[in-house]
């Protein structure tokens, strides 16, 4: 069975991969390793060790921590949020990759105009 914290630590290292639009074979031959054990990891499904983990954050040029941030909330959110069950879709937004294609897509905009498409969406979803 899948441990909580290596499902998101999973989670964390897929989602700082696409961030910086890396493949899973590339981060594989940055840690030396092949790209299934990072599949593996990515799903939770191995456990990531504590100096690959360390090699990882080098290769996606995070802190350690950054894999860690947001478990706590969300552990609390699943143990008191039935909403999942009943069908709530919202609940792990970083796990699509169109949205974390349109978030390195949002970032590669210069900062002014960034802004501005920032507020521009905020805008339409008042509207909707």
């Amino acid at each position: 069975m899948r441990h909580p914290v290596d499902v998101h630590v999973g989670k964390r290292v897929r989602h700082r991969r696409w961030m910086v639009g890396m493949t899973q074979q590339q981060l594989g031959d940055l840690v030396g390793i092949k790209f299934q054990q990072i599949q593996k990891y990515e799903t939770g499904m191995n456990r990531i060790s504590a100096s690959r983990l360390w090699d990882i954050a080098q290769a996606l040029d995070v802190s350690i921590s950054f894999f860690f941030e947001g478990f706590e909330s969300e552990e609390a959110a699943h143990d008191a949020a039935p909403a999942a069950a009943a069908g709530d879709t919202r609940g792990d937004l970083l796990a699509d990759k169109e949205a974390l294609e349109l978030v390195r897509s949002y970032y590669a905009i210069p900062e002014a105009q960034r802004r501005r498409l920032f507020d521009l969406a905020r805008v339409l979803s008042d509207v909707a």
